[in-house]
């Protein structure tokens, strides 16, 4: 891809597939995280959870990571209590925030999609190896 300001057909062709490339991978997993009866923004906020690594994970802390408004991801949260797949908890730091943790269960099938969703980015691997390329 050209560093100049101005972009060449090659340029466009190359983001045009890049965005292509993260679209399928999008479609890909909404379709398999729908087959587990989540949608897309549920998957996203468990594997938040999941992936924060020394981080006490508070609404604020799942707004941020799914880049949406606090009251937002607190709607978020609560019906992923009410599935059975977050459980809130006080924070032994200030009482009056909750900290948020994945259930058994939700670690169970939180691991089963990100074992298919692994799998699929190994596939597509190449591919967007190849495409990043083309951004140097």
């Amino acid at each position: 891809m050209a560093t100049s300001s101005a972009l060449t057909d090659a340029d466009y062709a190359a983001l045009a597939d890049f965005r292509y490339a993260l679209r399928e991978f999008q479609a890909f997993s909404e379709v398999r995280v729908a087959e587990y009866g989540l949608t897309p923004r549920q998957h996203q906020a468990l594997l938040a959870i999941r992936g924060a690594r020394d981080v006490r994970v508070s609404i604020g802390y799942v707004a941020a990571r799914l880049i949406l408004k606090p009251h937002s991801a607190s709607g978020l949260v609560d019906r992923l209590e009410a599935l059975g797949l977050v459980a809130r908890r006080p924070s032994p730091a200030d009482g009056r925030q909750a900290l948020i943790e994945l259930t058994a269960e939700a670690t169970a099938l939180l691991e089963k999609l990100s074992r298919t969703h692994r799998e699929e980015i190994l596939r597509l691997r190449p591919l967007l190896s190849t495409l990043l390329d083309t951004f140097v």
